[in-house]
């Protein structure tokens, strides 16, 4: 076992408050049972067939604690994701447009018609209109 897991008092308390409490993330929970398991001495294979986790799960768990410590391990870290495809600004600009007066012959806007207009002004290269209804969706 590269990486062994020896946990404070305090540290084992704190494991111990998330885990009984349960009013964190699921994440946070079973990390919080990985480092307790593995500060008691269980192996990794039995820690992943107690807590349904694979074996290198268990191992970056205690190799997190041993390298960064206690909170950047029940941490959870931001995940990348695909970045908005319009600024603030750029949203603003397609919610005044959508209340703005619609085009000659129309009587409004249409989702696909408010994504044309927005790639027809060069503010994005391409906007589909599920990605226009998505933000409008979180205004009122």
């Amino acid at each position: 076992m590269k990486h062994k897991v020896n946990l404070t008092v305090e540290q084992k308390q704190k494991l111990l408050d998330i885990v009984k409490k349960g009013s964190t993330n699921a994440r946070e929970i079973r990390r919080a049972h990985t480092l307790l398991m593995a500060s008691d001495g269980y192996t990794d294979k039995i820690i992943s067939s107690t807590l349904h986790i694979s074996i290198p799960t268990v191992e970056r768990t205690r190799k997190q604690f041993c390298t960064e410590g206690l909170e950047t391990t029940l941490a959870e870290r931001p995940r990348s994701g695909k970045p908005p495809k319009l600024t603030s600004s750029e949203e603003a600009y397609l919610i005044a447009t959508t209340c703005s007066d619609a085009p000659s012959g129309r009587t409004r806007w249409t989702l696909r018609m408010l994504a044309s207009k927005m790639v027809s002004l060069e503010i994005v290269d391409s906007l589909g209109k599920s990605t226009v209804g998505r933000i409008l969706k979180k205004t009122n």
